[in-house]
């Protein structure tokens, strides 16, 4: 078994990355995980507690070096349209959002997408990295209601 690495903490701000790691929405809620960087070398990370990382910070390997943290590029759906309703109705199944100033991000969810669209919403498909608010408890991440499943709501 290879020795890799290891991350024992997290710093807020990247001062001096030897390296980066991308990681999607999901990929930045961790505490012990394997991860690959850029450069394509191995590292163990091993926090304390379970982290929401937003990518923008660096993890700490236990000999100083960092390697930064950036949000991954996903498949997201942007939302256009009375921003106030639409969030409205987003917040409403908890789910997570990213708020501009002309536009709401989500994720790539078909359930969400037709509901939209019947509220009268543009809803365009694109690839970003997704950065949606934190929630209001502390952890930065509202528990949302996946639509992976293979059933469907009526």
């Amino acid at each position: 078994m290879q020795d890799y690495p290891k991350a024992v903490r997290v710093h807020s701000h990247v001062h001096h990355a030897c390296d980066t790691v991308a990681l999607d929405y999901e990929g930045r809620f961790l505490r012990r995980k394997q991860l690959v960087a850029a450069s394509g070398r191995g590292f163990l990370v091993d926090l304390p507690e379970v982290t929401n990382l937003a990518g923008s910070e660096a993890f700490v390997l236990e000999d100083g070096r960092e390697i930064a943290v950036q949000a991954a590029p996903e498949p997201v759906l942007v939302v256009r349209g009375d921003l106030a309703r639409l969030a409205w109705h987003i917040g409403n199944r908890h789910t997570p959002c990213q708020i501009g100033a002309d536009a709401l991000v989500i994720r790539q969810d078909h359930v969400l997408e037709a509901m939209l669209a019947k509220l009268g919403a543009e809803v365009a498909h694109d690839t970003r990295p997704f950065t949606p608010e934190g929630g209001a408890y502390g952890m930065g991440r509202t528990m949302g209601h996946s639509h992976d499943h293979d059933h469907h709501h009526a």
